[in-house]
C-alpha cells in the first residue's frame, strides 16, 4: 500500500516521488524542492542552516568546509512542523553532506516524533544507482510498473544518444571535456557526471566516475587542454553559471585552450539537468551529446538549459 504522507528532504527524491505520480502524497519538502514547480507550494521542513546568498563561490566554499569541520549541520530541520505532518515516509540521502540533511541529522530528528516513519536514504554515485533508487522508491509506494516504464525510456533514449554520437563500426577520438562541478575553487566532475559525458560522446579525464568531486588545479585543467568547457556549478542554475564563469575566464592561460579558442564553452543549468540524481539525468544526457556534438545531435528541450559564454 502506497505511504499516506511522504515527507521528502532531498530535490531529487521529490522529482523521483512526482515521476511515478506521487505528488499529491508529498506532505512536506526541503526549501530546495522545485520541480515540478507545483512542490513550491508545499510546506518546507528543511532549509539552509546558514545564510550563503551573498557569498562569493570561494566564500561559501570556506563557510561550508568550517561548518562541517565544527560537526555542525549545513541544514535545519523544522521538527515542530514535522511532528505536525506525521510522515508516513521520509525520502532523504546519506550520500552527500552539502546537498541535504544526511543520515546522522534524520537519526536526531527521528528521536523527536512520536511515530516512527518509514525512512528510504538515496545514495546514488553511478546512472545505475538513480535507476535502482527509483525503484526503491516504486516497491516502497507501489509503483513498480511505473518505475520500469520511466526506467525503459530513459534507457531507451540514452540509446539512440550513442547511436548518434558513437555509430557502429566508427571509429573516432572523443572530444576532451572539462566539467566544473564547482568555480572557486575549481571541482572536477565527480559521482555520476563522468559516465554522463561518456555516453554524450565525451571524454573527462579529471572526472572521478563513481566518486567524489574533488578539488582540482587549475594547472591540471589547462595540462588536459579541454576542447569543451561546461561551467555547471552545484546548486545553481543557468543564470548562477553565467554569473560565475568570469572567474574561470580570468585565469591564466584561458584564451589558450582549445576550448576557448573555438568558442566551445558553455554554462548550464546544473541543478535541472546534472546535480540532482533523478529521471532528468537523462536529460543531461541530451544536452552534454549536443553541447560535444552539436552537428550529429539536436537540442530539443527548454531554452534555458545553456548558453555559450
Amino acid at each position: 500500500m502506497s505511504p499516506a504522507r511522504i515527507v521528502s528532504f532531498l530535490p531529487a527524491a521529490t522529482e523521483m516521488a512526482c515521476a511515478l505520480g506521487l505528488g499529491d502524497q508529498i506532505a512536506g519538502v526541503s526549501h530546495e524542492c522545485d520541480h515540478p514547480p507545483e512542490m513550491r507550494a508545499k510546506p518546507i521542513v528543511v532549509r539552509n542552516a546558514l545564510e550563503l546568498g551573498a557569498l562569493t563561490p570561494s566564500e561559501i566554499d570556506r563557510t561550508v568546509s568550517m561548518t562541517l569541520g565544527s560537526g555542525a549541520s549545513l541544514y535545519a530541520v523544522d521538527e515542530l512542523l514535522l511532528r505536525a505532518l506525521g510522515p508516513d515516509l521520509i525520502l532523504t540521502q546519506d550520500l552527500c553532506q552539502v546537498c541535504a540533511p544526511s543520515g546522522n541529522d534524520v537519526t536526531r530528528v527521528l528521536r523527536s516524533l512520536d511515530r516512527a516513519p518509514e525512512i528510504l536514504y538515496f545514495t546514488p554515485r553511478t546512472l545505475a544507482d538513480v535507476d535502482e533508487n527509483l525503484l526503491m522508491l516504486a516497491e516502497a509506494t507501489g509503483r513498480r510498473a511505473e518505475a520500469e516504464a520511466i526506467i525503459a525510456q530513459g534507457r531507451a533514449r540514452l540509446d539512440r544518444i550513442a547511436s548518434r554520437v558513437t555509430p557502429v563500426g566508427v571509429e573516432h577520438a572523443r572530444p576532451r571535456v572539462f566539467f566544473a562541478e564547482w568555480i572557486d575553487p575549481i571541482f572536477c566532475a565527480g559521482h555520476w557526471v563522468p559516465e554522463m559525458i561518456e555516453r554524450a560522446g565525451g571524454h573527462d579525464a579529471l572526472g572521478r566516475a563513481g566518486n567524489d568531486s574533488v578539488r582540482v588545479s587549475w594547472d591540471d585543467v589547462v595540462a588536459s587542454r579541454p576542447e569543451v568547457i561546461i561551467i555547471a556549478p552545484c546548486g545553481y542554475s543557468l543564470e548562477g553559471a553565467m554569473e560565475q564563469a568570469h572567474l574561470l575566464a580570468a585565469k591564466p592561460e584561458w584564451r589558450s585552450l582549445p576550448a576557448v579558442r573555438h568558442g566551445r564553452v558553455f554554462a548550464v543549468d546544473a541543478n535541472s539537468y546534472f546535480a540532482r540524481p533523478a529521471p532528468r539525468l537523462v536529460d543531461g544526457v541530451e544536452l552534454l551529446a549536443h553541447l560535444i556534438h552539436p552537428e550529429l545531435v539536436d537540442w530539443t528541450g527548454v531554452d534555458g538549459a545553456w548558453r555559450s559564454i
